[in-house]
C-alpha cells in the first residue's frame, strides 16, 4: 500500500531543514542511481538543484557511500516523507525523473525504481509510464507521449483564445500558423509600445534575431511562441543552454505538475537527443546541460519560478493583454526575483547580451534589418 497523503492536521508544510535535506536526497539518489553509481552529470545536477531550491548543500558522493553501506528504500522514504503532501512529494519525484533522464540509454532498472518510489508516495505521475516506454521501446513511443501524458494531455484547439489564432489553423498543439495576415499583424504591432515594455522587447527580439511573427511564412507554432515572451520577463537569451533555463523556469513556475513534461521533453532534445525533434520546432541537439556551469543555471531557473508569486502557466498566459506594462513592473508584480551571482558566473545571460544570441540568428538578424533598409541595432 502507498504511503497515503497527510491530511490538513498533520501536514508539514514548513520549508524543510537540512537533515530532512539530506534524507530526501538519500532518496533521490536510491532511486537514480544505475548500476555503478552517479554519473558526473547526475552529481551535479543534484548538488546544484538541493542548494538552489533549499538553501542547504548535500554531498552527492558521500550521501552514496552511506547508502551503499545502509540502503534505503522506496517504502522507507515514503514512510520519512509521511507528512510532506502531494505537492512536495510531486516535486520531489520531479527531481528524481530530472536525474534519471540524463542517462543514456535509460536503463530500465532505473526507470523502475523510480517509479516504484513515485508510487509508494502516492505520486500518480503519466510520465513515468512515458519513462518505461522509454526506456523499454526506444525514442518513437517517448516522444509521443510526453504530449499526451504531460502537458497537453487534455489539450483542446478550442481553448486557445489567448494564441489569437485564426479559426480553424490549429489541428495540433504544435502546429506552425504561417498564413494568418491578423496574427501576425498582431505581433507585429508590438513595435509601436514603449520601449521598456515588454510588447516591445518581445518585438525586439524578434527583430534582432531574424525570427518571423507567429501567423507568417516560417515562423514558430504560436503555441512554441508563448516561450519567447518568458525570454523577456525572465531575461535569458536564445541560445541552446538558455532554452533550457526558460523551460526549466516555466515548468517550476507551474503548480500543475503535468507542466514538468515540458522540461522533460527540452531535457531530452538538447542533454541527451533522445527525442529527435519536439514542439513543432526544436531539434535534438545534445550535450548542453552538461555543459559547464548549466547545473547552476538550472536550478537557478527553478529557484527564480519557484520564489514567484502564486501558480503560472506561462503556456497559457494571454501574453497581449499585459503587452503594454514595463518589464520591472511586471516582475515586481510576481515577486520575480533576479539571477543568482552564482547564476551569472556560470553563465547565465540576457537576450542582449552578446553571448545571448547564437551566431546564426546574429547574421539572420542583421540580413532582416538590411532587407528592410534600417541599421541594425541589435546585440
Amino acid at each position: 500500500m502507498p504511503v497515503p497523503l497527510p491530511d490538513d492536521a498533520s501536514v508539514l508544510l514548513q520549508p524543510p531543514d537540512a537533515d530532512e535535506v539530506a534524507c530526501v536526497a538519500r532518496g533521490v539518489i536510491s532511486a537514480v542511481a544505475p548500476e555503478g553509481g552517479l554519473t558526473g552529470l547526475q552529481q551535479t545536477l543534484v548538488a546544484a538543484m538541493f542548494h538552489s531550491m533549499t538553501g542547504h548543500d548535500v554531498d552527492p558522493l558521500a550521501l552514496q557511500a552511506e547508502l551503499a553501506a545502509k540502503p534505503y528504500g522506496a517504502r522507507e522514504f515514503a514512510e520519512d516523507m509521511h507528512r510532506r503532501n502531494l505537492a512536495f512529494r510531486g516535486r520531489v519525484v520531479q527531481m528524481m525523473v530530472t536525474v534519471e533522464l540524463v542517462l543514456n540509454p535509460l536503463p530500465p532498472t532505473v526507470a523502475g525504481r523510480v517509479a516504484e518510489f513515485a508510487a509508494e508516495l502516492s505520486v500518480h505521475d503519466d510520465l513515468e509510464d512515458v519513462l518505461h516506454g522509454f526506456a523499454d521501446s526506444g525514442r518513437r513511443l517517448a516522444a509521443i507521449d510526453f504530449d499526451r501524458n504531460g502537458y497537453l494531455h487534455d489539450f483542446d484547439v478550442h481553448h486557445l483564445e489567448h494564441l489569437h489564432v485564426g479559426d480553424g489553423a490549429l489541428t495540433g498543439p504544435w502546429t506552425p500558423v504561417e498564413d494568418d495576415p491578423g496574427l501576425a499583424a498582431r505581433w507585429s504591432s508590438l513595435g509601436d509600445l514603449t520601449a521598456g515594455t515588454l510588447g516591445r522587447g518581445v518585438y525586439d527580439f524578434y527583430k534582432t534575431r531574424g525570427f518571423a511573427f507567429p501567423g507568417a511564412p516560417g515562423s514558430a507554432p504560436p503555441l512554441l511562441a508563448q516561450h519567447d515572451w518568458v525570454h523577456i520577463l525572465a531575461d535569458y537569451g536564445t541560445r541552446v543552454e538558455s532554452e533550457i533555463e526558460v523551460f526549466a523556469f516555466i515548468a517550476r513556475a507551474n503548480d500543475d505538475l503535468h507542466a514538468f513534461s515540458l522540461l522533460a521533453m527540452v531535457v531530452s532534445l538538447f542533454e541527451t537527443g533522445a527525442l529527435a525533434a519536439g514542439a513543432g520546432l526544436f531539434e535534438a541537439d545534445r550535450g548542453h546541460l552538461s555543459q559547464p556551469g548549466m547545473a547552476v543555471r538550472f536550478g537557478d531557473a527553478q529557484r527564480r519560478a519557484a520564489l514567484c508569486t502564486g501558480s503560472n502557466d506561462f503556456m497559457a498566459a494571454d501574453w497581449f493583454a499585459v503587452a503594454d506594462k514595463p518589464v520591472a513592473v511586471l516582475r515586481k508584480e510576481l515577486l520575480l526575483p533576479p539571477k543568482s551571482d552564482e547564476a551569472r558566473t556560470a553563465g547565465s545571460v540576457g537576450p542582449w547580451d552578446a553571448e545571448g544570441i547564437s551566431p546564426f540568428q546574429l547574421n539572420a538578424g542583421r540580413k532582416l534589418a538590411a532587407a528592410e533598409g534600417r541599421e541594425y541595432t541589435g546585440s
